[in-house]
């Protein structure tokens, strides 16, 4: 029989943490002095509350470890289960959203999407600003882990390439996935500080360089500001930037720096294919902008890196409205945001090591047509890629397209206009934030779509951070009777 017990223990351990960190934005409130903190202590006491019972109600049945369908179930069941509590405050709060908002707005904030329902940011409590903020940075944190750890062992979309580097790396030097986790927390945390210090020094106060920190470092996207980064054009733009990157560049990789394996980094094919791809795409704007809009030099190359950094990395920060570029730039937008960053990192979307494996394959493939006797394997990192790693990168593809062209669709059944649907199902699904379009374009949100797209939506979300194959195999009749 299939026992639930284990996964509902480790996710009532984690509602009822979710819980602890509502007393920190409830501190905010209190010395903002707008009476809305009462709002985030019953929440978080409601929310530790039933995540404790939950706990306390299955701890008899947690053993030394999951089985595979347990594994699979705890990793989905986390991201479906956590938005229904991260939610709470903007219930019940100022903002006083139906539940189907609250849904997708802590859904979009825990996902790193960043894609929001809220206008009037601006006037928000602080307490909410800094909510959302802390749910993108826990999601952020959270999804390296479920890379690095989970993702591997479940053969995930090709993420099993990755398994070595995660528990053999560079010699053993870190063994457990404890280590690894511990380790990556200390940098995650260092980053964030360091991005929020960086803010600081560029002339945010202090309430915004954190937020904003929280939500870079996440490469969330979330604002505190309907303008989005467009408050805080100049040197913050290139502040922004630079940790968006580094946020988007695998964590394992600082962890091995850290552990005297200085070149780690710049070894990486996906590190040094990511800036590449970054360089060719600034480049190609900064030419465009120059020569045919007004742009000066400097606000070309300023606005380039930041937003085409923002939507490759899916941070979803907008510091102009770039629906005014053109339809040259808004489709070399479209296709930016189904790159991603690098795997193991806080991006999102398809990942450069995916793409670095089919060009491989057709690469190979070529090579077979021209050379039908001779003996070719694709390769990544310098080895050999596995059939098996190869088939799940494939698949991934093709489960990626599909969905996407399923949600597009079904969007479209529900009342929306074409560049709506796809670009809100590419962005979902790629978890970058902002679509295509006066509606859901880098100058609006998601508030006046209909429940039912906002429920497609927020599913999208989920599938697409979780690298879609993990949510689709719950699906199975075979994985429920194994």
């Amino acid at each position: 029989m299939f026992d639930l017990r284990p996964v509902a223990y480790v996710i009532g351990l984690l509602v009822a943490t979710l819980g602890a960190t509502m007393f920190l934005p409830m501190l905010v409130d209190i010395a903002e002095g707008r009476g809305e903190w009462h709002v985030f202590l019953e929440t978080g006491l409601v929310s530790m509350l039933t995540g404790g019972l939950i706990a306390l109600a299955c701890a008899n049945g947690v053993k030394e470890g999951l089985t595979l369908q347990q594994t699979f179930l705890l990793t989905v069941g986390v991201w479906a289960a956590l938005p229904l509590f991260g939610g709470l405050p903007f219930i019940f709060g100022a903002t006083e959203a139906s539940f189907t908002d609250a849904y997708f707005e802590a859904m979009s904030g825990l996902t790193t999407t960043g894609s929001t329902v809220f206008s009037g940011l601006d006037t928000l409590p602080k307490g909410l600003l800094l909510w959302r903020g802390i749910l993108q940075w826990l999601g952020g944190i959270g999804i390296i882990v479920v890379a690095m750890v989970f993702l591997p062992e479940l053969r995930v979309g090709g993420m099993q390439v990755f398994r070595s580097e995660a528990f053999e790396t560079m010699g053993k030097i870190l063994p457990r996935a404890t280590e690894i986790a511990s380790s990556i927390s200390t940098i995650y945390v260092g980053m964030t500080l360091a991005c929020a210090v960086a803010y600081l020094l560029c002339g945010m106060n202090a309430f915004d360089a954190m937020v904003h920190a929280l939500t870079t470092i996440s490469t969330g996207g979330f604002a505190n500001y309907d303008a989005s980064f467009g408050t805080f054009s100049g040197p913050a733009e290139y502040v922004a930037s630079v940790f968006m990157i580094a946020a988007a560049l695998p964590f394992v990789r600082y962890v091995q720096m850290m552990n005297g394996h200085y070149t780690a980094l710049w070894r990486d094919t996906q590190v040094l294919a990511f800036f590449g791809v970054i360089a060719v795409l600034v480049l190609m704007m900064v030419v465009t902008l120059v020569s045919i809009f007004p742009h000066h030099p400097e606000q070309a190359v300023r606005e380039a890196l930041f937003n085409i950094t923002s939507i490759i990395s899916g941070t979803g920060y907008a510091s102009v409205d770039y629906m005014q570029w053109g339809s040259f730039i808004i489709t070399m937008f479209f296709f930016i945001g189904l790159i991603g960053g690098c795997a193991g990192s806080t991006a999102c979307s398809v990942k450069i090591f995916r793409d670095q494996i089919l060009f491989a394959s057709i690469r190979v493939q070529l090579r077979r047509i021209r050379a039908p006797h001779g003996v070719f394997t694709p390769r990544f990192q310098g080895r050999p890629v596995d059939d098996d790693t190869l088939s799940s990168v494939l698949s991934f593809f093709a489960f990626f397209v599909v969905s996407l062209g399923v949600l597009s669709v079904g969007l479209g059944m529900t009342g929306l206009d074409f560049i709506t649907s796809l670009s809100g199902a590419a962005t979902a699904l790629a978890n970058v934030g902002p679509g295509l379009g006066d509606q859901i374009g880098p100058a609006g949100n998601f508030a006046d779509i209909n429940d039912t797209a906002k429920w497609m939506l927020a599913f999208a979300m989920l599938t697409g951070r979780l690298e879609v194959m993990a949510v689709f195999t719950l699906f199975t009749l075979r994985f429920w009777r194994a």
